[in-house]
């Protein structure tokens, strides 16, 4: 396994690869770890998660710095992602023992209650776009509940996947506990079969996803699936467009726009369109691609150069089928995987822009008449992971806000995921929730106990 500078496009260093054997027995020892590890009390699982997250916050800079050479986040945005793994760790340190305490039940019985109790090994397939978050907010909940995990992280990160191996081991979690399994895409199905395993939880592509499930399937272990999404991002006529413009922009552009909850369809009523954009190329203007490490820099590199050379086709055949280009347009010469900041207007159903995900610094308007199209237009994707709707009357964005079909919508803000409430999709962009008092609960027993 090997890990690429996206920015210098430049080897950084050479990973020895896991064989199957060698993660059958990681699982074996995960499994042993566990038998011991789901006998104990909340108190010592949050004091070790409260470790966990004090090392990270003291560990900050270097895990910043190694996750924007692997991937090449812009390192304000690092160092925001490492809090935010604290955070979760924290939240959950704090939460758990409410969260799965057991629920009485009035019954004919003397005593009746449902418990949450853990279930065994969970296994993680994770991506690169997020490499320390889309982790630490399935492990910091799984450990909580009395699981175990094992990770099989994106094949470009695997100096990020090694380093969250460390934070637990650093923080007195059991030995083997928690354990990064190298091993490439085509062993995963391997892994899954293994009888220790008890359930998976995949963020990533569509394909990744229905492959996954299909071998969980056949196996009869539950799945938690965070896939794509091409999130809306609704601007009715009352919409204060400065404000709106503004935050579009950091919606779009979060992570290089690598993110599944970015917002990429901006659907704006025609009333507002010159306005809109307008003062979108005039901030856009402004963006800063370069070395993600640099002060001032505002967008990096785009993680592979498979990403980048799709990104291109995708644009260039959205403006060849009579797509509007009003900035940008095209990759950026010279080494690394450089795409310039993008605006593409009079996007039309048939499009790529306006059916697929897009991964990277593009933002895809399209014109509608009135917000009963615009919500029409929301809707009309395989997608349903996240959105934002901008209106000044908060009665009626509520109102709308109940009729986008995604796992979350945001009147007047961006779209973010946060410990407190509950994350995830629905249509193609997965099924299960992770966060919040949801998500911990995904990977319990959830069990009847009746006393007669």
């Amino acid at each position: 396994m090997r890990s690429f500078n996206p920015t210098s496009g430049e080897l950084i260093k050479e990973y020895s690869d896991h064989t199957s054997e060698e993660a059958a027995t990681i699982i074996n020892q995960t499994q042993d770890s566990w038998h011991n590890w789901k006998l104990t009390g909340y108190q010592e699982r949050s004091e070790l998660m409260f470790t966990a997250a004090s090392l990270l916050r003291k560990d900050k800079e270097t895990l910043a710095h190694l996750m924007t050479q692997e991937m090449g986040k812009v390192i304000h945005e690092a160092h925001a992602e490492i809090e935010k793994c604290a955070w979760v760790c924290d939240y959950y340190a704090e939460n758990a023992e409410s969260f799965l305490a057991d629920e009485r039940v009035e019954t004919n019985a003397s005593n009746s209650f449902v418990s949450y109790t853990p279930i065994g090994i969970v296994l993680a397939v994770m991506p690169w776009n997020f490499p320390f978050w889309q982790v630490f907010r399935f492990a910091a909940p799984a450990l909580m509940a009395g699981n175990a995990a094992v990770l099989k992280h994106a094949s470009n990160v695997p100096g990020c996947a090694l380093a969250i191996e460390e934070i637990f081991n650093k923080a007195g979690f059991p030995a083997d506990l928690f354990r990064t399994l190298m091993i490439s895409s085509n062993q995963v199905e391997s892994v899954i079969e293994n009888p220790h395993i008890r359930a998976v939880t995949l963020t990533g592509s569509e394909a990744a996803g229905m492959q996954v499930a299909s071998i969980a399937g056949r196996s009869l272990k539950k799945t938690v699936l965070e896939l794509g999404g091409s999130d809306p991002y609704i601007v009715l006529a009352d919409a204060n467009i400065e404000k709106c413009v503004e935050t579009a922009v950091n919606a779009r552009m979060i992570n290089n726009g690598q993110s599944c909850i970015a917002a990429k369809r901006f659907i704006v009523v025609e009333s507002l369109l010159s306005k809109f954009e307008a003062e979108k190329v005039k901030i856009m203007s402004t963006l800063r691609p370069g070395d993600p490490l640099l002060p001032g820099i505002s967008v990096g590199p785009l993680a592979r150069g498979d990403l980048r050379d799709e990104l291109t086709s995708q644009v260039k055949t959205s403006l060849d089928a009579g797509a509007r280009l009003l900035l940008g347009g095209k990759s950026i010469p010279g080494p690394g995987f450089f795409y310039e900041p993008t605006i593409v207007s009079d996007v039309r159903p048939g499009m790529r822009l306006y059916h697929e995900e897009t991964f990277g610094p593009v933002s895809a308007i399209i014109p509608v008449k009135n917000e009963s199209e615009a919500i029409k237009v929301a809707n009309d994707s395989e997608f349903g992971l996240g959105g934002s709707l901008w209106t000044d009357d908060l009665a009626r964005g509520e109102i709308l806000a109940r009729q986008v079909e995604s796992g979350a919508v945001f009147v007047n803000g961006m779209t973010v995921s946060d410990p407190r409430l509950p994350f995830g999709g629905v249509k193609r962009s997965g099924y299960g929730r992770e966060l919040s008092h949801f998500g911990i609960r995904e990977f319990t027993n959830i069990k009847s106990i009746v006393i007669a």
